[in-house]
């Protein structure tokens, strides 16, 4: 199999599951308790906070440790959305982020009596930032935008929207979640108050993610119980995970120089084959300022569910869109609120590189993939003259 998949997971790495392992079986007590075995586990996730916290370049206490990103972003807006509600009730998000926080803000408006703003997007997905300065009123209290999109690979100004809330005294949230492992995460040169991550998207294990709140910034905890992180996300540490995460990002960001420059050369290459040898194959995303491993496409006419059957026939692992939304018959919501027409939303492929892809797997998938689409065009066209 080729995997190209790596927005949607990345296998862990070797030397993560070996961090991992003492964590399990000999170094098992709960953090939380005052003996040894206890205070063994705890000094493990304080060391995982720190290694964290030196990469966002921010304190350790400002780490909180959560089950991945969907949580993240969920404590992240929903609990600072709760926290500030007697200073207004005005949200700002975009049409393109995942559900997460989607979800999140349309159950604040729908149940709980905040307003919202969706910001447009532009062709390639792109944010503007007169577009969010237009959005934000008075009463706005908290924004949140995507660092680098899951669907399309667009990375957004980040820096500069931040800025602008900061501005107006708005909580700025990203979520960092595919960004994280490819792009810088310097918290203060982002200028954000929160940001979520997840660590099976850098080599790292599932069901582990971290949240960064600025110091100052209130949130109240959707899930309550003990007092871990600061009383807002009960529940025992997962020491081993936590270790895990910690692991993957340091090894991410040894690295990133390295990684990158060999994503890019892949992704470059998919690029370039696909739209050179298939008629009517349009790239979705920014052209340049995209995720180092993401290449996106539509194609004219296809059933992009059949598309990844015959890919998969040919051995090779694609997604069409989100990894959260696979199951869906409808067209991608990215698209759409790119100016995709229907049909074309409905018809796209994502294919992601990771570190173990290979110029062959590339050049074996353009060839696939090539005669695929032309195979599946023949019968769409069989299937209107009949």
């Amino acid at each position: 199999m080729i995997y190209l998949d790596h927005s949607a997971t990345t296998p862990t790495d070797p030397r993560v599951v070996q961090a991992m392992l003492p964590y399990f079986t000999e170094v098992y007590g709960n953090a939380s308790s005052s003996h040894r075995f206890g205070r063994a586990a705890e000094n493990a996730i304080e060391d995982a906070r720190e290694t964290i916290a030196a990469i966002l370049k921010c304190q350790p206490k400002e780490i909180i440790f959560t089950s991945g990103g969907s949580e993240s972003d969920n404590l992240a807006v929903r609990g600072a959305a709760w926290a500030a509600r007697s200073r207004g009730d005005h949200l700002i998000t975009t049409p393109i982020e995942h559900g997460a926080i989607s979800k999140t803000v349309e159950q604040l408006t729908r149940l709980q009596g905040f307003e919202r703003t969706v910001l447009p997007v532009d062709r390639d997905g792109s944010v503007h930032v007169e577009d969010f300065i237009a959005a934000c009123r008075p009463e706005t209290t908290v924004a949140s935008v995507m660092y680098a999109n899951n669907e399309v690979g667009t990375i957004q100004p980040i820096p500069q929207l931040a800025e602008a809330a900061r501005e107006r005294g708005i909580l700025f949230h990203t979520d960092a979640v595919q960004a994280a492992g490819q792009l810088p995460l310097d918290v203060n040169a982002l200028g954000v108050d929160l940001l979520s991550i997840s660590g099976h998207k850098f080599y790292g294990p599932k069901g582990v993610g971290a949240l960064y709140v600025r110091d100052g910034v209130d949130l109240l905890p959707a899930q309550t119980g003990g007092s871990h992180e600061r009383g807002l996300r009960a529940g025992t540490y997962n020491t081993p995970l936590i270790v895990g995460l910690a692991t993957a990002l340091k090894l991410a960001y040894d690295e990133l120089e390295t990684r990158t420059a060999h994503y890019q050369t892949l992704r470059d290459r998919l690029i370039v084959g696909v739209l050179n040898s298939i008629p009517n194959a349009h790239l979705t995303g920014h052209a340049e300022n995209r995720l180092a491993s993401h290449a996106s496409f539509v194609f004219e006419d296809i059933n992009n569910r059949a598309l990844l059957d015959l890919l998969s026939a040919k051995g090779i692992a694609a997604s069409a869109a989100s990894a959260c939304n696979t199951g869906s018959v409808e067209p991608s919501g990215v698209l759409l609120a790119m100016g995709y027409a229907p049909e074309l939303a409905s018809a796209s492929l994502r294919l992601t590189v990771g570190v173990q892809t290979t110029l062959e797997d590339i050049d074996y998938t353009v060839e696939s993939l090539t005669g695929i689409i032309a195979k599946l065009s023949n019968q769409q066209s069989a299937c209107l003259a009949g």
